[in-house]
């Protein structure tokens, strides 16, 4: 295809109902795939254990290539990016910095139960934190980023994504069941649509500081579920047994401090390098 955006988006899904209005106020050019081609978007699937290039050739150029799927086929990362930029040849001269850079949507579930959450007591996460590297998500990262600095890539690893459709409060009866359920909720960490557009374009503006780095992102709260159950819940159910644990267990306010909690994540590297701060949080009513 010979057209050529700033952002190609690989696969449409909710993130790009964020992404695409904000591309567009922004004026930064911009194309998406899907598997049927919906809604004005180009028909593209990624078999990851294939290594045809023709599905490729539909694609346009891009300064930027945002993988919004999951990839946890071993090779698989590798072989996305050498079949983009073989069917979508660069001058031999172009810079390191001017090459197609790759950014991959990932899970902070690479930290979840991994070696940095110690049974002994609270530990905080960040982005250079151990993370578990069985998770096959978390392999493919690694192969990804193994590329750079030859092929510019980076990994956005999001926590719990709300907006739009997803709303947290509808999230508590699914969640907290039963007190016993409820008993066991900890810390849930949150980042809004809106977010994680700005910062896939902070990221695309300013590839240099995001090369060959995983980053971390929240909206940098801790929230605490027996807080978000207590306001939220129904009554009679969730704010009752959370006044229930409160005095069972001893607490004397919410939400419980992150220390108490005993997981907590920190994104602070993320929004300090890209001279960026959250605009949603708290989980205001949309």
């Amino acid at each position: 295809m010979g057209t050529s955006v700033d952002l190609l988006i690989l696969g449409a899904g909710w993130t790009s109902t964020f992404l695409i209005p904000l591309c567009a106020a922004r004026g930064v050019s911009h194309a998406a795939t899907s598997r049927t081609g919906r809604d004005g978007t180009i028909a593209f699937a990624f078999d990851p254990y294939s290594t045809d290039p023709a599905p490729f050739r539909a694609l346009p150029h891009a300064r930027t290539v945002l993988i919004t799927f999951p990839i946890k086929v071993a090779g698989a990362s590798g072989r996305l990016v050498r079949l983009f930029r073989e069917t979508h040849p660069e001058p031999e001269d172009v810079k390191r910095a001017e090459r197609t850079a790759f950014i991959q949507l990932g899970s902070t579930g690479i930290w979840d139960g991994g070696p940095t959450l110690k049974p002994e007591g609270h530990v905080w996460t960040d982005r250079h934190s151990k993370f578990d590297e069985t998770n096959d998500r978390a392999r493919a990262e690694i192969e990804l980023l193994s590329l750079a600095p030859e092929v510019p890539t980076t990994v956005l690893d999001l926590c719990g994504l709300w907006g739009g459709q997803r709303q947290p409060r509808n999230w508590v009866n699914r969640v907290a069941p039963s007190k016993e359920a409820l008993k066991q909720k900890g810390s849930i960490h949150l980042i809004h649509g809106e977010d994680v557009a700005r910062a896939v374009l902070a990221v695309h503006a300013h590839f240099d500081r995001a090369s060959g780095q995983r980053w971390l992102l929240t909206d940098t709260r801790v929230y605490d579920w027996w807080d978000l159950a207590s306001a939220w819940g129904e009554q009679g159910k969730q704010p009752r047994w959370v006044r229930e644990l409160l005095r069972e267990e001893g607490i004397r306010g919410l939400p419980r401090s992150p220390e108490l909690i005993g997981r907590a994540m920190d994104s602070r590297e993320f929004w300090e390098t890209f001279d960026l701060e959250p605009t949603k949080g708290r989980l205001e009513v949309e």
